[in-house]
Parts: C-alpha cells; structure tokens; sequence
C-alpha cells in the first residue's frame, strides 16, 4: 500500500467540496443511472499518493453524480493516460486516502498498434476496446476467464458495458512479469484484465456496489 503525501493548502482546495454520497440504493437493472440527490459528507482527509489531482476530482464529481453506487468507503480510479507497464489501477481509501495499485489491461480496439498505451475509447459493440467514465462494480461469475465481475456503464461513453460483456477479470498477459520482460501488458477485449495473482486483492478491495472510474486526463 502507498504512503500517504502530507497535508497541501492546494491539495486541500482541490478536494474541498468534493463532496460523497452516503446511503445507498439498488443497482438499476439497466445500463443508466438512477438520479438521487446527493448527501454531503466530509472530503479525503489525505491526498492519494499516485493519483494526479485532476483525475481524483472528476473521480469525486462523478461519484457524487451517480446515486445508484451503493458502496462509498472505497473507489478505484484507473489512469488511463499511463501505459500499461505502469500501475494505473489504483484503489482508494475514501476515509484515508490509503491507495493500492495494480497493473490493468486495455482493449486491442484501444490501441491497434499494440504500443502499450491507449489512443482511444469507444462505447461501440465489437470494438475491443475500452471505453471511459464511471461504472459500477456488480455481481461476481465464473466464465471463460475464470472468477469475473460484471461492470454496469453508468455514463453515455460507456453504457453498453454490460451488453459488451466489460468485466473485470485475470488474464496471463495481464501478470507483472510480462511487464518487465516486455515493457507493456497484453491486451484485452475491452476489459479490465489484471494479474492472475493480484485478483483476489482486487476483488477484495472493490466488491460489488462501488464504482470504477475510468479516463484518459
């Protein structure tokens, strides 16, 4: 797990009002979201340690959006402007500020040339490509990559996820090492592939009802 980076007067100002939401509610049975007015509570104590402070403040805003994700005391934000040999799936604490970060796969559609880094987004359906903005985090299953975990689009940049079938699953080129021998991960279809060891933590960490946001800042 990062250390956490000391208090800023800027970093401060920038999660000041970044309200969350408490309560929940059911997941939608579709893929939009459900409208509630937000409850305010009290911003990140902390700022987290691998996050770019843009990126954690449209993470906020779209948490304090999308009433229909349950779960509040944790998020992952996934840093889509990193390469794929860099951890940019990062778990956060919303009570600390506490991140633990994991390496992530993206789409091939995403990223034709196979450079490692994503070029583009797309919501289409056989695109294999990844697409951006908040998803929530809902039921596990076993399919063809093993334990898997369905993810519900909650924005019109990524709404056709569950029909897409965008899930969060293991894969082999999604493992550490292949980083480190060959500079970048593989690619998946659209999902986001993690390591075939760090699975379990993942899924830990996130569990049903809470969000995912991902983006490219």
């Amino acid at each position: 797990m990062n250390d956490l980076l000391g208090r800023g007067a800027s970093r401060r100002a920038l999660l000041k009002g970044s309200a969350l939401i408490a309560g929940g509610m059911m997941l939608p049975e579709g893929a939009g979201a459900t409208m509630m007015a937000p409850a305010p509570a009290a911003p990140l104590p902390l700022m987290p340690r691998g996050l770019r402070p843009e990126l954690l403040r449209r993470a906020l805003g779209a948490l304090n959006t999308h009433g229909t994700v349950k779960q509040r005391d944790r998020m992952a934000v996934v840093d889509f402007a990193l390469p794929s040999s860099q951890p940019r799936f990062h778990l956060v604490d919303l009570a600390s500020g506490a991140t633990t970060s994991f390496l992530v796969a993206h789409g091939s559609g995403s990223d034709p040339a196979h450079t490692g880094w994503v070029q583009r987004f797309s919501n289409a359906f056989n695109s294999n490509a990844s697409c951006d903005g908040a998803f929530l985090a809902a039921d596990y299953y076993v399919g063809k990559h093993g334990r898997s975990q369905r993810l519900i689009g909650l924005d019109g940049s990524n709404n056709n996820a569950l029909g897409r079938a965008i899930v969060v699953h293991s894969a082999w080129y999604a493992n550490p090492d292949l980083a480190k021998t060959r500079g970048m991960l593989g690619r998946s279809q659209g999902c986001f592939a993690v390591g075939e060891r760090q699975l379990a933590e993942v899924f830990e960490r996130l569990g049903p009802g809470r969000m995912i946001y991902a983006a490219k800042i």
